[in-house]
């Protein structure tokens, strides 16, 4: 089992550490004695059929024997209904945590587990790719080295990150180096799916449980069995379906909507969000027990502007990909795009690119002044451009920043620049207003008289 624990990747000169914690399990009475079991997973079950994840070779050990799950508070043994019971230091229990140096009893085996933290340097990768992932920034390499660390285990992953900073590709890099790599990848935008039909699209339903369920289906846990399943904006799932992924996190199992049997699944689970999870369940909003339980390796996607270094590294890429004839831009075009604030981050920056070349265009003109719409109509009149190959998130995401820069420009327009007026001309926190002038970098509007 592991789990890693400590602060996200620090980025200074010291390399940066993560603490991986694992367990043990050691037979010490038993045809197989002496023989260790380094457990990597966050469920294992253990017995003498061939399909458990540690197989023990006797007759008195059942064939799904006990399992251990680690939760919250630890790590849990689990009887299985086995025939001869399972024995903690003793005494028998249907469940129960385990402590370091406890024994488990198995029919007539007896095993010692032990739980170790292995302390691991997390260097910057000398790579300026990985996967689809593009950069030479030290927050960048930071994440390949962690990425190449991790990816070859089951931990399950958290990444946070502003809209368009590349979490997806994270993800699916993940996926990619992993030994799951040949099975399926399954993504849920969880913010983009309708509250009634998302706990269908996460644990599937069975015919008949609700209308228009003409037929059973499976939901995406059942689908990515064996492979990833990536929950994208898994701050918007609703507090009362929470429950229910905690169980499919801890125990591996999951019961589809209007069905009674339960179903084992095999997967890895990386979660992104652009909220602050931690924020979220001190308000309230996101369970404290899930929080952990995602929390297992956190990665927090960097925004453009701070690897302003690896902006050179994304145009070409995006160029190779977008016009594999080949595009040259001026010194002035690649000054311009480095000089802008990208708000909408990488995602902002392809949409930029891929405009440009759809139009015949100097992709630095379609980059305004900070605080001002770029490669926009400026007359709120003209018509609204859409794109092919944008998802409707992506593309609702383009067009409420668009919405947010202009109505932003005309509130403090309208209230002379005087910030605490437009917050009251806008019924909006007068916090919330300067967060969101920060975000579209809307510096260079008269200040006018704030009121306190």
């Amino acid at each position: 089992m592991e789990h890693l624990t400590g602060t996200r990747i620090r980025r200074e000169a010291t390399p940066a550490t993560v603490n991986l914690r694992r367990c043990k399990l050691v037979v010490i009475k038993g045809a197989q004695r002496g023989t260790e079991f380094v457990i990597a997973g966050d469920v294992i079950r253990v017995g003498k059929a061939p399909e458990n994840d540690l197989v023990l070779a006797d007759e008195t050990v059942s064939r799904v024997h006990f399992e251990i799950v680690r939760d919250a508070k630890g790590y849990l043994v689990r009887d299985m209904k086995s025939t001869n019971g399972t024995f903690l230091d003793s005494a028998e229990v249907k469940e129960a945590y385990l402590r370091a140096g406890s024994v488990i009893k198995a029919g007539e085996v007896e095993l010692k587990f032990t739980p170790f933290e292995e302390r691991i340097e997390i260097l910057p990768s000398e790579k300026e790719a990985l996967g689809d992932m593009v950069g030479k920034s030290p927050a960048m390499r930071e994440i390949f080295g962690l990425v190449e660390k991790i990816a070859p285990t089951d931990a399950t992953v958290l990444i946070e990150g502003e809209t368009g900073t590349g979490k997806d590709m994270i993800a699916r890099t993940l996926h990619l180096l992993s030994p799951r790599a040949d099975k399926p990848f399954i993504v849920v935008d969880c913010g983009a799916v309708a509250g009634t039909l998302i706990e269908s699209e996460l644990f599937g339903h069975e015919k008949g449980s609700f209308t228009g369920a003409s037929t059973a289906r499976q939901g995406a846990f059942e689908l990515a069995s064996g492979g990833t399943v990536f929950l994208d904006e898994l701050g918007e799932l609703s507090l009362d379906l929470q429950p229910k992924l905690l169980r499919v996190l801890e125990q591996r199992e999951l019961r589809r909507v209007g069905g009674t049997k339960t179903i084992k699944v095999d997967l890895r689970v990386i979660a992104a969000t652009r909220k602050d999870l931690r924020s979220e369940v001190e308000k309230g909003k996101f369970r404290e027990d899930l929080y952990f339980r995602l929390n297992v390796v956190p990665i927090t996607a960097p925004s453009l502007r701070e690897r302003r270094e690896d902006i050179p590294l994304l145009i070409d890429s995006m160029l190779k990909k977008l016009a594999p004839g080949g595009v040259n831009l001026a010194d002035s075009t690649r000054a311009a795009l480095m000089a802008h604030d990208w708000p909408g981050n990488v995602r902002e920056l392809r949409n930029v690119i891929e405009r440009a070349l759809a139009l015949g265009a100097d992709p630095g003109m379609l980059v305004a002044p900070l605080g001002q719409d770029h490669g926009r109509p400026k007359d709120p009149a003209d018509p609204i451009e859409f794109e092919a190959g944008l998802s409707f998130r992506e593309t609702k995401e383009k067009w409420n920043e668009i919405f947010e820069r202009r109505y932003l420009a005309w509130l403090l327009k309208r209230a002379d620049g005087n910030i605490s007026k437009a917050a009251r001309d806008a019924d909006m926190d007068r916090k919330y207003l300067h967060k969101l002038l920060r975000k579209y970098g809307i510096t260079d509007q008269p200040t006018g008289d704030e009121e306190n």
